[in-house]
């Protein structure tokens, strides 16, 4: 049936040299079974029914993605009366900038920015190089308790932090051995120990990544290093790291996206530092208490829309920016991170 198919392909493909499309297409029906007849009326009407469907599934996917980005920018630049107007859908009847200010004031945008690059860059990074390291060393090293210890590695992607979250809060309010315990909460070193030790967030699914990458690198790299003098670590930093560039691309991206828009770990361990997700959080008291100097004002539910759809907005700015110029390399670590066994 596959080769009758496939031939029945080809004859409709041949139209014949002076003759219309039509007749041609006739005078081949005539000479075609009935099970060639049957296929090339499925193919036709395939033909033609699948670009409406293809048009119907990306309009949708690009309706639901692009829906609350065209909202949040229709929110920002309106007045907040224009909530109240039910006239106003889509476009604001007054253009205004102040809400747009307003929300960067009482977010203390600019320091608040600083802080959260601080522990996003910096974070990401450690964690980026501890995650690779051992994804190296469960890819290409053969030791006691490896199934073990990367059974672990997969539960950490399994278990959610909150199951953890109030262990590792004990920790860091008594980091230390006995008496010599430090309170280490509300301090950066609460963000930057887990990812220094492959521990931060979501690092069993880098792992992962970088395990599958260098399991599919070829053996014969590690014997050339080895040839000509490197060690097993000289070879991981100028022969893996640079065959390893699009991954490391990608983890390190996606790790700044999972720190960037982190609130949970940050809530647990911060009291007075404040990231972009914290501010986001609290966005509600913080306009009362910054624009209003009064935590019990009544605001509008409707009219608070403005600034929080603002205070969205300019959270996640920093990272459409990032994707738009590296997108052509975020593109390529995908297709090259090695999620295949």
């Amino acid at each position: 049936m596959a080769e009758v198919s496939a031939a029945a392909v080809n004859i409709e493909k041949n139209t014949g040299g002076g003759m219309s499309k039509k007749e041609a297409k006739k005078i081949r029906m005539q000479g075609m079974t009935k099970e060639e007849k049957a296929y090339l009326r499925r193919r036709s009407v395939i033909e033609k029914i699948w670009p409406f469907f293809r048009f119907v599934i990306l309009f949708g996917l690009g309706f639901v993605i692009l829906y609350p980005l065209i909202y949040m920018v229709s929110c920002t630049f309106r007045e907040r009366t224009d909530m109240n107007d039910p006239t106003v859908m889509w476009i604001p009847r007054n253009y205004t900038l102040n809400v747009l200010k307003e929300t960067i004031v009482a977010m203390d945008f600019w320091n608040t920015l600083k802080t959260t690059l601080v522990l996003n860059i910096g974070c990401s990074f450690v964690q980026v190089i501890s995650c690779a390291i051992t994804g190296y060393g469960f890819a290409r090293f053969k030791f006691k308790g490896k199934g073990l210890l990367f059974g672990i590695v997969i539960m950490m992607i399994l278990v959610p932090t909150q199951v953890i979250s109030l262990p590792l809060y004990t920790q860091f309010r008594f980091f230390g051995i006995g008496s010599f315990s430090i309170n280490l909460i509300d301090t950066k070193a609460t963000m930057y120990l887990p990812a220094l030790t492959a521990n931060g967030i979501r690092s069993g699914l880098m792992i992962l990544i970088f395990r599958q990458f260098f399991k599919g690198l070829p053996k014969e790299l590690e014997d050339a290093a080895y040839i000509d003098g490197c060690g097993p670590f000289m070879t991981f930093v100028r022969v893996m790291i640079p065959n390893a560039a699009s991954s490391f691309l990608t983890v390190f991206l996606f790790s700044v996206v999972w720190y960037w828009n982190d609130y949970y770990v940050s809530a647990t361990f911060f009291t007075n530092t404040k990231t972009i997700a914290l501010m986001l959080q609290n966005l509600d008291t913080e306009l009362k208490l910054r624009l209003f100097n009064s935590a019990t004002v009544e605001i509008s539910p409707r009219e608070q829309i403005v600034w929080k759809e603002a205070g969205c907005l300019i959270s996640i700015a920093p990272i459409l920016l990032l994707y738009t110029f590296l997108q052509k390399y975020f593109t390529e670590g995908i297709e090259r991170s090695g999620l295949v066994a």
